[in-house]
């Protein structure tokens, strides 16, 4: 008598994947803080201004509090909140529009850069205006490895879900 493996057949299923604003979020959300992470150490890497050329404050007097708008601006939760949001909403996107993922999260980045950087958070002042190509292009690359890691991790982890 004799024993046989039983042949498997890869079938390709014709089920759409289930659509979940709760799973979209939820990846999005953890990959907008791994790429948070991430942008972190591309603005360490690539500096805005490099380090030589770099210009201290002026020391402020100690009986002068820090302002609001400062406290506000110089917070690293502000960055790692945004990095959050921003990831959580890309991945509800994602969820529904699946376009939105085009160029692996390149023009997510960049859209969120030029968003960012050129738009509503430079005419409220919370973020000053880049002026050099060095600060543009250093900028610009920080968001583009933001958008990317953001949809590398977030497609992982929305397997997993």
């Amino acid at each position: 008598m004799s024993l046989r493996r039983p042949q498997l057949t890869l079938v390709k299923s014709s089920r759409k994947p289930s659509r979940s604003l709760a799973k979209g979020i939820t990846a999005g959300l953890i990959g907008g803080l791994a790429a948070t992470a991430a942008r972190t150490l591309a603005q360490r890497a690539y500096p805005p201004v490099p380090r030589n050329q770099r210009e201290l404050p002026p020391p402020e007097p100690a009986s002068r509090a820090l302002t609001p708008r400062k406290k506000v601006t110089d917070s690293r939760a502000l960055n790692w909140g945004i990095g959050a949001a921003a990831g959580a909403a890309y991945g509800a996107v994602a969820e529904y529009y699946p376009q939105a993922t085009a160029k692996d999260g390149a023009s997510f980045g960049m859209a969120l850069g030029a968003l960012s950087q050129d738009g509503a958070l430079t005419a409220i002042g919370l973020v000053p205006s880049s002026e050099t190509t060095r600060e543009k292009t250093s900028v610009m690359t920080s968001f583009i490895i933001f958008g990317v890691v953001t949809e590398t991790v977030r497609r992982i982890v929305r397997k997993l879900l």
